[in-house]
C-alpha cells in the first residue's frame, strides 16, 4: 500500500514570484517512493563504486556538456521558479557545467592514494574511497549551482545521491535528474525525491544513508545537524552569512562603490556570501553612501525574464520579501537612516526595492541577523582596528573581503577575519577550484576545489608491513 506520511504539507510547487501565480504543483513523495529511493541508491552504490574513476569522469564530462547545451532552457525554469534574472540564471547553469567539468578532469588526481612517511618501516598509504549513499538537501537561491557542487565530487568519488531540493524548485530538480540520467549516471546513483520534512528525518535515520549535506538557513542547519548527530552521520552544513566588505581606502571611490553595489545586488541580494555589511573608512563614508543611494533610487520593478536597465527583480517569494521588510522596518523605527528603497510591493508579489541603510546599532535586528535581499548596510570605521572589530562582530563567519590600495595592509586585516573565506581586493574568489565554506554559525565543511572531495570520503589507511 502506498502511503504519504505528511499529506498535510503543501507539497512542491512553482509559484512565480514576479506575478504571484501558482504555475504548477507536484505531490510529495509517498513513503513507498522514499523506500524505493533508498533501495535504489544502495543497490547502485554496489556497482557505481567499482566503476573506474576515469569512467565515472567521462559521465561527469557529459553532464558538463549537457548543462552548457541546455543552459537557456535551464535558465528559464529557475527564472520562473525563484525570480532570478534570466542572464544570471543562464550564467548559473554554465557555472554548474564548469563544476562538473572540473571534477571530471581533476577528480582522478584529487582522489589518488597519498603515500605517508612511516617511522617503523613498512609502507603506508591513505586511500580516498566512497562511503555510500548520501542525502543532499538543497536551497532555492542557486538551484543548479548548489546541487552541482554537492553532486559532482561525490558522484566522482563513487558515492550515490538522494537529492531533496527546495519545495519551490521542483521543475529545476526534475531537470537536473533528467540531465544526469541522459549523461549516463546509472539508475539509483542520483535520485530526485520530493520528500516531506518528516521523510527527510526518516532518510537521515536510515542506516543505509552514510551522510547528509545541507545548504540552507541557520534554523534548518540546527535541525539537520541534530538529526545527523543523533544518528551518527557525517554532515556538511553551509548556512547563512553576513559577510563584511571592508574598504580601507580607494584610488577610485566610484569604482569601489560600483563593485560593492553590483556584488550586493547579485541574485537580488540572495547569496549566502553576499557583502551584507559594508564597512567603510571615515574619509570615504559619505561619498560611498551617496554613490550607493544614487544607484538605488529611481529603480522600478522589472520582469526577470525580460531584463531592462533601471529595473530590479523580485525576491524568491512573498514571504521572503515580507521578512526583509520587517527587518528594515525594525531598524528604521530604532533610529537607522533609510537613504533609499524600503518599499514592499502592495500587490502580493515578491518585489522589494533595493535599499540603503546606515546607522545600524546592536539594538536592531539588522545588526545581528542576515539580510537576505537587496539591502546595502553601510558602517563607518574610524581606523583599521574599528573596521576589524565591526567585521568580526557577527555570529556568522562565511566570507569577507578587504580593499585597499596597499595590498599588504589589506592582507594584514583579511588574515584576522573570523571567516572561512578571506579575500583581498576582490569580493570573493570564485571558480570550481576554489573551496567554499564557513565557520561559527555559518556552518562547517567545505565544497568545491580539492576540499570538495574530502568530506564524504573514507580516508582509509592501507599499511603493508616489510
Amino acid at each position: 500500500m502506498t502511503t504519504n506520511s505528511n499529506a498535510a504539507e503543501p507539497g512542491y510547487r512553482v509559484l512565480n514570484p514576479a506575478t504571484g501565480e501558482l504555475v504548477e504543483s507536484f505531490p510529495t513523495a509517498s513513503d513507498d517512493e522514499v523506500e524505493a529511493a533508498l533501495a535504489a541508491a544502495t543497490a547502485a552504490y554496489q556497482t557505481w563504486r567499482d566503476v573506474p574513476i576515469e569512467e565515472r569522469g567521462k559521465v561527469l564530462a557529459r553532464a558538463a556538456d549537457l548543462f552548457a547545451e541546455r543552459a537557456e532552457d535551464l535558465a528559464r525554469i529557475i527564472t520562473t521558479e525563484m525570480g532570478k534574472p534570466l542572464s544570471q540564471a543562464k550564467a548559473e547553469a554554465e557555472f554548474a557545467a564548469d563544476i562538473f567539468r572540473y571534477f571530471a578532469t581533476e577528480g582522478p588526481h584529487l582522489a589518488a592514494d597519498q603515500e605517508i612517511k612511516t617511522l617503523s618501516g613498512g609502507r603506508a598509504r591513505i586511500q580516498k574511497l566512497p562511503i555510500g549513499p548520501l542525502l543532499g538537501i538543497m536551497p532555492w537561491n542557486y538551484p543548479y549551482y548548489q546541487v552541482a557542487r554537492f553532486a559532482a565530487p561525490n558522484l566522482m568519488l563513487g558515492n550515490t545521491i538522494i537529492l531533496k531540493h527546495a519545495e519551490t524548485c521542483p521543475r529545476s530538480a526534475l531537470a537536473i535528474h533528467d540531465l544526469l540520467r541522459d549523461a549516463g549516471v546509472p539508475e539509483g546513483a542520483y535520485t530526485n525525491l520530493f520528500a516531506s520534512h518528516a521523510q527527510v528525518a526518516t532518510v537521515i535515520a536510515d542506516p543505509r544513508i552514510q551522510g547528509v549535506s545541507l545548504t540552507g538557513s541557520e534554523r534548518a542547519g540546527a535541525i539537520i545537524g541534530e538529526l545527523a548527530g543523533k544518528n551518527l552521520k557525517k554532515a556538511v552544513l553551509e548556512l547563512g552569512g553576513s559577510d563584511p566588505f571592508v574598504v580601507l581606502d580607494a584610488q577610485d571611490p566610484r569604482e569601489i562603490a560600483d563593485t560593492a553595489w553590483e556584488t550586493r545586488m547579485e541574485n537580488t541580494g540572495q547569496a549566502c556570501n553576499s557583502n551584507k555589511r559594508m564597512i567603510v573608512a571615515e574619509p570615504l563614508f559619505e561619498d560611498f553612501v551617496a554613490q550607493l543611494t544614487a544607484r538605488a533610487q529611481n529603480l522600478a520593478p522589472g520582469d526577470p525574464a525580460n531584463e531592462e536597465e533601471g529595473t530590479y527583480a523580485p525576491l524568491s517569494s512573498r514571504a521572503a520579501a515580507e521578512t526583509l521588510a520587517e527587518q528594515v522596518r525594525d531598524a528604521v523605527e530604532k533610529g537607522a537612516t533609510l537613504h533609499a528603497g524600503g518599499h514592499l510591493a502592495q500587490d502580493g508579489t515578491a518585489y522589494y526595492s533595493p535599499t540603503v541603510l546606515t546607522g545600524i546599532t546592536p539594538a536592531m535586528r539588522a545588526y545581528h541577523e542576515e539580510l537576505f535581499g537587496p539591502v546595502a548596510v553601510v558602517y563607518k570605521a574610524a581606523d583599521d582596528d574599528e573596521a576589524l572589530r565591526l567585521a568580526n562582530d557577527t555570529p556568522y563567519g562565511l566570507g569577507g573581503a578587504v580593499f585597499s590600495t596597499d595590498p599588504d595592509r589589506a592582507t594584514r586585516l583579511a588574515q584576522r577575519l573570523d571567516v572561512g573565506m578571506a579575500n583581498v581586493n576582490t569580493p570573493a574568489g570564485e571558480g570550481p577550484e576554489i573551496p567554499f565554506g564557513g565557520v561559527k554559525r555559518s556552518g562547517f565543511g567545505r565544497e568545491l576545489g580539492p576540499l570538495g572531495m574530502e568530506e564524504f570520503v573514507n580516508k582509509r589507511l592501507l599499511y603493508t608491513a616489510d
